[in-house]
């Protein structure tokens, strides 16, 4: 249990005071073992396609496929096991969506404090350049970019990067310009004190918790957009089954009764967007108490 007495503790003590937020945590916790571990859960590896047989594709919850076993959710057109494709794809989605989160907010974070920082020419250059791309939608922005580049893990994580980091950016420059003309940071640049210290021990860590909970929205806002590249064919290729990929393989059977391949896919895409937001919306709510209900 928590020591109450500290920032951690007070911190967690508040958050279990939501159930609704702590059942969303324990949701994206399990969610996250099960694709850390999919080798290990897995009735079947997906990206075997040795082992895979067309004999049993597009066949419904609870057949007994070749393999011996039992397809709970079904089989793709593929002939994949797809409670195993929703596995290694909730892997996938976690994965890029961490990934392109952590980026997008090292970027953005720097870029927002060093304009905040710096001032005249450097500010306005990079604050302009951060309400261009403000300006586009974020999937525009990464249908095109994805185009350019192609498919691929660190193409699509570049891509989603490119169409988020502004949102840090925006954020950053926004806290750290409330606390530059602070007099506590007046008196920490009149001292030996380099810049750089100035940046990392006082503007730094006042800009984290509107950060945090920026990162929290972003990193399920990239799983979306990934899910929906995909969908669209401009995500990831054909041999790695994100979640998106696996919903759109589904789509021209939707009509003809063969409804499992998207369903289930896009349940498990739904669960994990949704308790990330409600895990995001408690963390901003006890960061910013005016928010409180």
């Amino acid at each position: 249990m928590k020591n109450a007495s500290t920032p951690l503790g007070r911190f967690w003590a508040e958050f279990r005071e939501n159930r609704v937020a702590v059942v969303a945590l324990a949701v994206v916790v399990l969610l996250m073992l099960l694709a850390l571990f999919a080798a290990f859960v897995s009735p079947q590896n997906p990206y075997d396609m040795a082992n895979l047989s067309l004999m049993d594709s597009r066949r419904p919850p609870g057949f007994v496929g070749s393999g011996g076993y039992t397809h709970l959710l079904g089989t793709d057109p593929q002939g994949r096991d797809l409670l195993s494709a929703i596995f290694y794809g909730l892997r996938i989605s976690i994965q890029i969506g961490l990934a392109a989160g952590i980026v997008s907010l090292s970027l953005g974070t720097t870029l927002g404090i060093l304009a905040a920082y710096v001032g005249g020419r450097v500010e306005t250059l990079i604050m302009r350049a951060v309400d261009l791309q403000l300006s586009f939608p974020a999937i525009l922005l990464a249908l095109v970019i994805v185009a350019l580049l192609g498919q691929g893990k660190a193409q699509l994580i570049g891509a989603l990067v490119a169409a988020q980091y502004a949102y840090f950016a925006r954020t950053a420059y926004g806290a750290a310009k409330a606390e530059r003309g602070k007099d506590y940071i007046e008196a920490a640049l009149a001292t030996p004190m380099s810049g750089r210290l100035v940046v990392l021990r006082h503007l730094l860590p006042n800009c984290t918790p509107p950060l945090i909970v920026v990162a929290t929205v972003q990193i399920a806002n990239s799983i979306s957009l990934e899910a929906t590249l995909s969908f669209l064919g401009l995500g990831l290729p054909v041999t790695e089954p994100s979640l998106g990929m696996l919903i759109s393989n589904g789509f021209p059977y939707m009509m003809s009764g063969r409804y499992w391949i998207s369903f289930y896919p896009g349940v498990a895409l739904i669960i994990l967007i949704v308790a990330i937001n409600l895990v995001g919306d408690q963390i901003r709510d006890q960061f910013n108490p005016r928010l409180r209900k």
